[in-house]
């Protein structure tokens, strides 16, 4: 059965495309929870329209994530935690951590779920965090971890 996604989902396609899906998934899924709309005509001119404007946000989101990545790559964000004599923390600095001091730092908020996931930091020293704010615009945040 041909339909028209009104929401992104992974593995099928993002908003406004027209998939092919079983008739049982279209049936018993995606059309009761509102997630897909059958393909008619006058729905398939639609999701023209809701194509058009998924790509104007995503173009816009893009450039967003890019300004931010610029803003955030040179920085170095310094982090004071306790830790021991060979240089090993008390504990583990995190992702919370991390972007809570980015934004005292530099005033930029970050979504948690933007983070890619890492170990936790449990020693002094430099250290990198990747951050993916869109599905094109990966970089890394420099973190430094200094003895309090």
């Amino acid at each position: 059965m041909k339909v028209v996604l009104r929401k992104d989902m992974s593995g099928i396609g993002k908003r406004g495309d027209i998939v092919d899906v079983p008739d049982g998934y279209a049936r018993n899924y995606l059309l009761p929870h509102k997630t897909a709309l059958k393909a008619t005509a006058g729905i398939t001119a639609q999701a023209a329209a809701m194509r058009k404007s998924r790509d104007l946000k995503d173009h816009k989101d893009r450039e967003a994530a890019e300004v931010v990545a610029q803003q955030l790559v040179p920085k170095i964000i310094a982090i004071q935690a306790r830790s021991g004599t060979e240089g090993r923390l008390f504990g583990s600095v995190t992702h919370h951590d991390i972007l809570q001091a980015v934004l005292q730092q530099t005033g930029i908020d970050i979504d948690r779920h933007k983070v890619l996931p890492s170990e936790p930091i449990k020693s002094l020293g430099t250290h990198r965090i990747t951050v993916r704010l869109h599905t094109d615009v990966e970089f890394p945040i420099t973190v430094n971890v200094e003895s309090e």
